[in-house]
């Protein structure tokens, strides 16, 4: 068997897919190390994996980034954009460099599998490939890469269709280049000049899907834009959906019988990381439902009940139900529709159950996500992170009254599960580049 190298950011979005394969290419007798932040050393541990520490001036706290994301929460713009991405990603690329490269030279491994967002990798990828180990990647967020077919990463349009949106997309680019992609090359080029790296020759948001020697792209390809400059190094293997064990009836809350009815259930969600303040979503939704023939379910992803009454300034409705985390494999089959923040995770995870979603998304990669959803016609897009219970409430009767979202959801959910599984696919392809590493004289470090 094989000994792997997994890096992420502490992240959980972009680390728990990573520790999903991490824990399954474990179980088939690979020795997995995986390098990531002290917040989530259980979770890594819990898998069954090793753990190393990123050096504390990139090891955060994800839920709470108000001090990294300073410069960005001044700006204006696309600033805060360019800045936030600076702040997260660009800015660790030597701390996360250095950790990565002693802890290859001190240990024995034979490739390396690193989620697309940790840019300390960028370095290691400059060496020619003979003079460092195989380096794959995984993607937890929607592509990225730039195309004549698509708008640019971040606008959250649609691709359209025909020359006209083709022109359009190539204006876009364009007019973000001054603004954005050149400014994020110079950030690049300055920290890689501390670790004695050359220039960056790939544009940032291109840079997993043309420097990775492949790139597993944790989606399908009917909820991306297509592309025609995406590379044959790119992979479209599906999300990792983790089966967990059955929640035994004693752990289940006391309403939980309440979901066998013909009522539809509407889930209602912000994920586990901004749950901050639920009055984002979950308080409006619950407003906006609350005299519909409907059973709306809340999950606070760890926040006490009690806030989200405080967030509603009222007792629960009547048709609400609400716990702090619940067996979503045991949930989603009972849902006609989910209403979320739009967690590219949560999202693949819902569309695996064949569910048409409501997305409510705005910070990170959400609004993209949220633009895929209903461009996939998958279920509808309120283009807000906090939007206002009539949106909310106009959206969700439209996704239960008529057939077409969750058509499309199914179609959705039955493309994934005829893909191989996805750690298959992995596993096979760590091994095929490892067998040509070593075919090619590149050393085991």
């Amino acid at each position: 068997m094989s000994s792997y190298l997994l890096c992420s950011p502490p992240v959980y979005g972009h680390l728990a897919p990573l520790v999903d394969v991490g824990r399954a290419l474990a179980v088939r007798g690979h020795d997995i190390t995986v390098l990531t932040g002290t917040k989530y050393r259980e979770l890594v541990v819990g898998a069954g994996l090793r753990f190393a520490a990123l050096p504390a001036d990139v090891d955060f706290d994800d839920a709470d980034l108000q001090e990294r994301l300073a410069d960005a929460s001044a700006a204006r713009g696309i600033a805060v954009v360019r800045e936030g991405i600076i702040a997260m990603f660009v800015r660790a690329i030597p701390s996360q460099y250095r950790e990565l490269t002693a802890l290859l030279a001190a240990g024995r491994f034979d490739a390396v599998l690193g989620e697309a967002s940790f840019t300390g990798l960028a370095p290691y990828l400059a060496l020619p490939s003979a003079e460092r180990l195989p380096v794959l990647g995984i993607a937890t967020t929607p592509v990225t890469l730039t195309s004549v077919d698509a708008a640019p990463f971040g606008t959250a349009l649609p691709p359209g269709r025909g020359p006209v949106a083709r022109a359009r997309n190539r204006l876009l680019t364009a007019a973000l280049h001054p603004v954005l992609t050149r400014p994020l090359r110079r950030a690049v080029d300055a920290v890689l000049a501390e670790v004695g790296a050359p220039p960056s020759t790939i544009d940032t948001f291109d840079f997993a899907y043309r420097a990775f020697d492949t790139l597993f792209q944790m989606s399908v390809r009917e909820l991306e834009y297509p592309r025609r400059e995406l590379p044959d190094t790119v992979r479209f293997v599906g999300p990792v959906v983790a089966r967990s064990a059955p929640t035994s009836a004693a752990d289940l809350p006391a309403w939980w019988g309440d979901l066998d009815t013909d009522t539809p259930v509407v889930l209602v969600t912000q994920g586990t990381i901004d749950t901050v303040d639920l009055g984002r979503l979950l308080a409006p939704t619950l407003r906006a439902l609350a005299d519909e023939d409907v059973l709306v379910v809340a999950t606070t992803g760890g926040r006490p009940v009690d806030q989200l009454e405080r967030a509603l300034g009222t007792a629960l409705p009547a048709n609400a139900r609400v716990a702090t985390f619940l067996p979503y494999d045991q949930l989603l089959p009972r849902c006609s529709v989910v209403v979320t923040n739009g967690g590219f995770g949560g999202v693949q995870r819902t569309l695996a159950h064949g569910v048409p979603l409501v997305v409510a998304g705005s910070t990170e990669d959400k609004p993209e996500v949220a633009a895929r959803v209903a461009w996939a016609g998958c279920g509808r897009n309120l283009r807000s992170g906090t939007p206002r219970p009539r949106a909310i409430r106009r959206a969700v009767l439209e996704v239960l009254s008529t057939s077409t979202h969750r058509a499309r959801s199914r179609q959705v959910a039955a493309s994934i599960a005829a893909l191989p599984d996805p750690v298959d696919v992995i596993e096979a392809g760590l091994a095929a580049a490892v067998a040509a590493a070593t075919a090619g004289g590149t050393q085991r470090r």
